[in-house]
């Protein structure tokens, strides 16, 4: 008698059970162990950052949004669920903002957060080398931040050629952000790869680390380009270097690597010529430089007496050297970055000085005319921070370097590394 009351009342239970499935309650309740999502999407062109929205439904009709995340920085983000009831059976979707905050472009697709990252364990990795034909000189690590993250560790590990595919732990980093600028050039030869994980707000490790990403240096190169931040790449005020979208090589059809530095004079791309060159022993470099030079005020007959000494080193190592030209700057619009000081008045007339001479040398590509206005300045649809080009800009400097390079020097067969 015990028995079949226990029976019946299993099979009572087992039918609850059955209906509340259907009716959707056991399904809401299976999303109380997700603590949060990791949304991911591709970078917009011309975005400062994001508005990402969750719908509890697929209606994008504004009483069916449940959350709103706004300027998020990265194309990425991880949403704490806690207080989201029912999340799985949520919606996402995303759209570009402006430097003013509004949204510039179209909302993308409503998408299952169901198809999404839940309770990540690790950092998801954003920067894009696996994409460029080489690895830069000075990598800018990027990932999406981790939920409540207080800082990160970043380790770089390099192949043992004795046992391949054993790895040795070669420098080991840490910070405070998501983006993390090296300055520890990679010049020896070989195969490494860079993993991140984050911290807790008392310094423990609270993920394991991502997935591995794997880079090649190269003993020597065809073409290499030596610059600034134009150069090293980035772009609309919140990506950083490392993304391909904003690297004027990505757009040049002969590879080309890429040995710029954020920040640099002429005269520190000249005292970093041995190191940063030599070594890669390339048969063209590709000289790009001087905007720090010129908005900062110095006389551009300085800026010019460097970049002599620049072409006296590649003559010596018998380097090709292609000058092209120093790009304008928007002085309206570089209050939107963190620029220590606005340009000179003369900037104009100390980049006109050396862009003359520029295009006195015997090789030269005159990038600059595609990207200025009127006014001599830096087209404002080309760039957000009026100092950086952006994906438009860089477009136009690498496709005219890359067809420059191959109508000039068809010798070298430069469509192959």
């Amino acid at each position: 008698m015990n028995f079949a009351k226990g029976f019946l009342a299993l099979c009572v239970t087992s039918l609850y059970l059955v209906g509340c499935f259907f009716s959707g309650e056991v399904y809401a309740n299976a999303g109380a162990d997700v603590s949060k999502v990791r949304i991911n999407w591709l970078p917009i062109p011309g975005a400062v950052s994001y508005r990402l929205e969750i719908m509890k439904s697929d209606a994008s009709s504004i009483e069916n949004r449940v959350a709103v995340k706004n300027r998020i920085p990265t194309a990425g983000y991880e949403l704490d669920t806690t207080k989201i009831p029912e999340i799985r059976r949520c919606f996402w979707r995303v759209a570009p903002i402006g430097y003013n905050g509004n949204v510039v472009g179209e909302f993308s697709k409503l998408k299952p957060i169901d198809q999404e990252e839940i309770n990540p364990t690790a950092p998801r990795i954003t920067s894009e080398f696996n994409r460029m034909e080489y690895f830069p000189l000075y990598p800018v690590y990027s990932w999406i931040p981790v939920l409540g993250s207080g800082g990160y560790d970043i380790r770089i590990s390099r192949e043992n050629k004795a046992t391949p595919g054993k790895y040795k732990v070669l420098r080991e980093l840490s910070t405070d952000s998501n983006v993390f600028y090296e300055y520890g050039g990679y010049t020896w030869p070989g195969r490494y790869m860079w993993q991140v994980r984050s911290r807790d707000k008392q310094g423990k490790p609270n993920t394991e680390w991502s997935d591995p990403c794997y880079f090649k240096v190269e003993q020597t190169v065809k073409v290499a380009t030596l610059g600034d931040s134009i150069t090293h790449g980035g772009g609309a005020c919140n990506t950083p270097p490392g993304y391909v979208m904003y690297s004027w090589e990505t757009y040049s059809k002969v590879p080309i690597k890429n040995l710029g530095r954020s920040g640099d004079t002429v005269q520190d791309m000249l005292s970093r010529f041995d190191s940063d060159v030599v070594c890669f022993s390339p048969k063209i470099l590709v000289i790009m430089g001087g905007v720090n030079n010129f908005r900062a005020g110095e006389d551009a007959w300085e800026t010019i007496d460097a970049m002599e000494k620049i072409l006296e080193e590649c003559n010596y190592h018998k380097i090709i050297p292609v000058f092209a030209t120093a790009t304008p700057i928007n002085a309206a619009l570089m209050h939107r970055t963190d620029m220590v000081e606005d340009p000179v008045d003369s900037w104009k007339y100390q980049q006109q000085v050396l862009n003359q001479w520029i295009k006195q040398q015997t090789y030269h590509v005159d990038v600059t005319p595609a990207l200025t206005d009127a006014n001599g300045q830096l087209k404002a649809e080309f760039t957000t921070d009026g100092l950086h080009p952006d994906a438009d800009g860089k477009r136009i400097i690498g496709e005219a370097i890359g067809d420059y390079l191959l109508k000039t020097f068809p010798e070298y067969d430069l469509l192959k590394k």
